[in-house]
């Protein structure tokens, strides 16, 4: 029998910081998402550090979290 499946802030409360997320969430007019590294999750809100500045999400916002795998390598310039 397969375990449940966590809601998906419980899924970033139990997270280890560095892990590696995408996390969509509520914002207005509709919905965003935020790919990064988690830094940090409270029983309120999680910090996620994307490529461009570090995001705090509402845990209420959340509608869908889950781990991703390492990006791709960067490519070499062609000669």
């Amino acid at each position: 029998m397969s375990q449940p499946v966590p809601p998906p802030a419980g899924f970033l409360s139990g997270a280890a910081p560095g892990l590696r997320v995408v996390v969509r969430y509520r914002i207005e007019g509709g919905l965003t998402d935020a790919l990064g590294h988690l830094v940090a999750c409270d029983a309120g809100a999680c910090t996620i550090r994307t490529r461009k500045a570090d995001v705090v999400i509402q845990l209420s916002d959340v509608v869908a979290a889950k781990e991703v795998p390492p990006p791709p390598e960067r490519r070499r310039p062609a000669q």
